[in-house]
C-alpha cells in the first residue's frame, strides 16, 4: 500500500473535507477526491460518505483509520529516525528554563554546543512560570525543584540540595549559629514565593525534622539578587547547591549547618529536563539533552 496515499486518507479524517486538505497540501481539490476514490478502489470498500455539505467515514472507513493510523505514525517516525540517523542535527529548538539557573548554569556551555552544532538554531525562553510545552512549541523544558505530577517525559538531570550561608564579615559581627533554633534571633533574606514558606525545614541525620519560622527586612523574589546581598553580609539565605557552590569554595559564602539536610518546601528536590511526550525524539533535542547530561551532572 502506498505510504503517501494512507498519509492522505488521515489527513482526510482529521479534516473531514478534501478542499480543506487541498489548501494544507497546496493542491487542487479534485486531485484529493481522485486520490481517496482510487484508494477506494484499491481497498474495495467504500471509505467516506459524499454529500454537497460534508463529508463522513462510513464505518468501514473509521474502523480502516483506526487501525491505520498508528501503523503509518510508526512507519513515518521510522523513516524519519533512519534519516536523521546520517544528518546533522538542524532546524529550531525551543527550551524553557528558569531565569536564574540559565544565566549561571547554562550560558557557559551555550558556547562549545554552538561550535559542536552549527546548524542547529536554539531559541531560548527564560521565565520562571511552567510554559505549556505544548501550546508553546516547546522541545525540552528545564524546571528546579520538586517535580509535580506530569504528563511529559521526564528525566532526572542531576539532584539538588539547598545551603543556609552567610558572608563572613555579617558572621564576625553577629555570631554563627550552632543550632537551627537560633536562626530567629538573626535577619533572614526572604524568598516569599507562594510554594515557599516563612520557615526552613532542618532533618538531622536520623530523620528528625525540625521547622524553624525566619524573619529579616528583605523580601526578594529573584535568587540572584539574593546571592548578592548574602555576599553583602545583609543577612542569612537559603540557597540551592548550582548557586552558591562556587562562592563557598571561594570563601565569599560561609556554609552552615552541614550536618543538616535544609529545605523551604520539600527534601525532594532536583533539576529536571522535560519533554513531550512521544514515540520518535527528534536528533535535535536528543543531542541537547546528551549535552546537558554531560555538561551539568556532577
Amino acid at each position: 500500500m502506498d505510504l503517501s496515499a494512507l498519509g492522505l486518507f488521515i489527513d482526510v479524517m482529521q479534516q473531514r473535507s478534501f478542499a480543506a486538505v487541498a489548501r494544507r497540501r497546496n493542491v487542487d481539490p479534485s486531485s484529493v477526491s481522485r486520490a481517496i476514490a482510487k484508494l477506494e478502489r484499491d481497498l474495495d470498500i467504500r471509505l467516506f460518505q459524499r454529500s454537497t455539505r460534508k463529508l463522513q467515514p462510513t464505518e468501514a472507513g473509521q474502523l480502516y483509520f483506526d487501525r491505520v493510523f498508528p501503523a503509518v505514525a510508526e512507519l513515518t517516525a521510522a523513516r524519519q529516525q533512519a534519516i536523521e540517523v546520517s544528518q546533522t542535527p538542524r532546524g529550531t529548538l525551543r527550551v524553557t528554563a528558569p531565569v536564574v539557573f540559565a544565566e549561571k548554569q547554562l550560558t557557559p556551555l551555550l558556547p562549545e554546543f554552538a561550535r559542536r552544532y552549527p546548524e542547529l538554531q536554539v531559541e531560548l525562553l527564560l521565565v520562571d512560570a511552567y510554559l505549556d510545552l505544548i501550546a508553546e512549541r516547546i522541545d525540552v523544558a528545564i524546571r528546579v525543584g520538586a517535580l509535580k505530577d506530569s504528563t511529559y517525559r521526564l528525566q532526572m538531570l542531576r539532584t539538588m540540595e539547598f545551603f543556609v550561608c552567610a558572608g563572613p564579615d555579617y558572621l564576625q559581627k553577629h555570631g554563627v549559629p550552632e543550632r537551627p533554633e537560633e536562626i530567629v534571633d538573626h535577619s533572614c533574606l526572604l524568598f516569599p514565593r507562594r510554594e515557599h514558606s516563612l520557615s526552613w525545614l532542618f532533618r538531622n541525620a536520623t530523620g528528625t525534622v525540625t521547622e524553624v519560622p525566619i524573619q529579616g527586612q528583605y523580601w526578594v523574589t529573584n535568587s540572584a539578587v539574593i546571592l548578592g546581598c548574602a555576599i553583602a553580609n545583609m543577612g542569612l539565605t537559603l540557597l540551592p547547591d548550582w548557586l552558591v557552590e562556587t562562592e563557598i569554595a571561594t570563601g565569599h559564602l560561609v556554609r552552615l549547618f552541614s550536618d543538616y539536610t535544609v529545605t523551604a518546601t520539600d527534601f525532594n528536590s532536583a533539576v529536571w529536563l522535560l519533554y513531550p511526550s512521544q514515540a520518535f525524539l527528534p536528533k535535535k533535542t536528543q543531542v541537547w539533552i546528551n549535552y546537558l547530561v554531560e555538561g551539568l551532572v556532577p
